[in-house]
């Protein structure tokens, strides 16, 4: 039964008309879940200068709406329970919200893993027609992205209980998780899903954040696209060009895309993904690309405005005309440039592109009929055939993105899927990313500091944060060698480590390495109640798993890993040893596998006869790993000095 309370209200008020009854901000909305035992916090707008009074569960709030209609009201903390109505009454109407529980909320953020829905996963159709569960809420942020701050949520969410017409849909790592506590929490469970699939953290970041990471460049450049994109784009045009000649020797004039540059041409077959070419070495090429093609254009062309369609791109693009750049970004869309005056000539016009892939499928993928020129006339020009490619040089990590990139930006993301919330209650946020950052140095300080801006920003600064240990992907390594997804994982180790609030959910024994979305979510969810139950409810351990925790020198040349966090003892799966561990020298290319024995809560790593300065674990995109403890939780990744 719904208890609708709303007493010591004029009814003067309730009966006054309606000019524009007050509109709530955020996540507060019919079904919702609210945070118990912290302040409700209620924003939203009004009519100017008129007063705002919230009731709910017998408790009321006043607040009066600014000169620009916002409102800000806070009602007590509550304990578990509902359903309830909630009015928010105003001169200028009534706005009421029905069925809401009280309860704990969570926040699941990330890439793709994160955003994968659960009817993708295995174990999927139990999970779908399974029974409905009326205590379980969920709601998933529509994806949208913006140049800065912004107060309300693009498309207002949509709260449903968990059941078999809305759980298919919903993040699977995050739905099984939250159904996971619900099995020991005892109260209402609001899940809140808002994640975009290729992902940077600096999307996440907020402008604090980016300032604490050191991207402080990259926050102002945002700020300067927001007023004025033309010198923003001139500007970022000039710092990619700066790093292509840094990383490459190239001088001034002797670039790629200048009009006649000797490269080592090829005709392009057709438009469509270079994975289709049938050329075999591009089957399963990553990098960079350089297209060209030639358009001739009349005198009046030429002093025309003009917009340059090239489709999408995959990943990220960069275009030049005559040697003059006239835009780039990443993300998977089409794109559409406008060519700055004095960039088109009557007569030979030369137009390079260069596409950089990092993962999958790349290219220009069409189709070519949406490629051309278009002028303020009216007229176009197709560009869609006659391209020539070129592979380019390899010069080293990945090329600068702009800051207003959907996915990879200076806090695009972040302005439109996270401020919007503004100070709503969170019992903890779970975190899955970190794939599309496997390459860029300094995840460790990017991940410390979106922890401290979105605790600052929900106003709990011991709020818990669940972390998604990557799993492993890509070829199984066979030598020992140097990772990008290794080093996120020793930074996530790092993180978790040092902030006191935080635990991993390990998925390096989970993954698959022909796919970049493991399909154990079920898993990978169990594994994120784990580490948020002792988090967030003070469970007992394990929280983690095994976790090194001191590697010391043996006498006899070797060493001995200290593992703290083992329920039991540690086991190696099918095996007499433990695989995957490295005894490293100090020098570079120096790892080699060792011979490692499990024993309690330590492994011993035999002495090979060469200096051993550090031991590094699970350090491969795809490493082979047998160790788990009693609790069947693996070993967590590290490289750590030896002492």
């Amino acid at each position: 039964m719904i208890r609708t309370i709303a007493a010591g209200v004029s009814l003067l008020a309730l009966a006054t008309p309606a000019l524009a009854a007050p509109r709530l901000d955020g996540l507060v909305g019919d079904h919702a879940v609210l945070q118990r035992g912290k302040p409700i916090v209620l924003t939203g707008t009004a009519t100017p200068g008129e007063s705002v009074t919230a009731v709910l569960a017998g408790h009321s709030a006043q607040a009066r709406a600014g000169r620009d209609g916002a409102f800000r009201a806070t009602l007590p903390a509550l304990p578990p329970g509902g359903p309830y109505d909630l009015s928010v009454i105003a001169p200028s109407g009534t706005t009421q919200v029905h069925d809401l529980l009280i309860g704990d909320v969570f926040l699941c953020s990330g890439q793709s893993n994160m955003e994968l829905p659960v009817e993708r996963a295995q174990d999927a159709g139990s999970a779908i027609h399974g029974p409905a569960d009326d205590q379980l809420r969920l709601v998933t942020i529509a994806k949208a992205t913006a140049p800065v701050v912004q107060d309300r949520l693009a498309q207002q969410p949509v709260w449903a209980a968990a059941g078999p017409l809305t759980t298919g849909g919903f993040s699977a790592a995050c739905f099984y998780m939250a159904r996971e506590l619900r099995k020991t929490a005892n109260v209402p469970i609001g899940a809140i899903h808002s994640s975009w699939g290729g992902s940077s953290i600096s999307a996440w970041m907020g402008d604090d954040a980016q300032r604490a990471a050191g991207r402080g460049a990259q926050a102002d450049l945002l700020k300067l696209y927001a007023r004025d994109p033309a010198a923003a784009m001139r500007s970022a045009n000039a710092t990619w060009e700066a790093w292509w000649r840094e990383k490459t020797g190239d001088t001034p004039g002797h670039e790629p895309w200048q009009p006649d540059a000797a490269l080592d041409w090829q005709p392009v077959p057709r438009i469509d993904f270079y994975e289709n070419w049938g050329v075999p070495a591009l089957q399963t090429y990553l990098g960079m690309l350089w297209y060209q093609k030639t358009v001739d254009l009349t005198p009046e062309q030429a002093k025309q405005v003009a917009m340059i369609a090239i489709g999408p791109a995959d990943d990220a693009d960069r275009v030049w005309i005559n040697g003059k750049s006239v835009g780039g970004r990443g993300g998977w869309d089409a794109r559409v440039y406008t060519v700055p005056a004095n960039t088109l000539v009557a007569g030979r016009n030369v137009i390079t592109i260069n596409i950089e892939n990092a993962y999958a499928t790349g290219g220009l993928p069409g189709p070519a009929d949406v490629m051309k020129l278009s002028f303020a006339d009216g007229s176009a020009v197709p560009i869609g055939e006659g391209w020539r490619y070129a592979v380019a040089k390899k010069p080293g990590g990945t090329s600068p993105r702009v800051p207003w990139d959907d996915i990879t930006g200076a806090g695009t993301i972040y302005n439109a899927m996270i401020a919007p919330l503004g100070g709503i209650g969170l019992a903890g946020v779970a975190w899955y990313q970190g794939e599309s950052d496997t390459d860029i140095p300094g995840y460790a300080d990017r991940m410390k500091a979106l922890i401290a801006e979105w605790r600052a920003q929900f106003g709990a600064p011991t709020l818990p944060f669940a972390i998604v240990s990557l799993a492993g992907f890509g070829k199984p390594a066979i030598a020992p060698g140097e990772s990008g997804w290794a080093r996120v994982r020793d930074d996530q180790r790092r993180v978790a480590e040092t902030d006191g609030h935080t635990a991993l959910a390990l998925a390096i024994d989970l993954g698959d390495p022909l796919d970049i979305h493991p399909g154990e979510k079920h898993e990978i969810g169990r594994r994120l109640a784990v580490a948020m139950g002792s988090l967030a409810y003070g469970a007992a351990p394990p929280s983690s798993g095994p976790q090194v925790a001191s590697v010391t020198r043996d006498a006899n040349g070797g060493a001995s890993v200290t593992f703290k966090g083992v329920t039991g003892a540690l086991h190696t799966r099918s095996a007499a040893q433990a695989t995957g561990f490295e005894l490293c020298g100090a020098a570079a290319r120096s790892c080699r596998y060792a011979s490692a024995t499990a024993t309690g809560d330590r492994v011993i790593l035999a002495g090979d006869g060469q200096p051993v300065a550090r031991v590094r674990y699970a350090w491969a995109d795809f490493p082979i790993v047998n160790l788990v403890d009693d609790a069947v939780l693996p070993a967590g990744p590290f490289e750590m000095a030896v002492r």
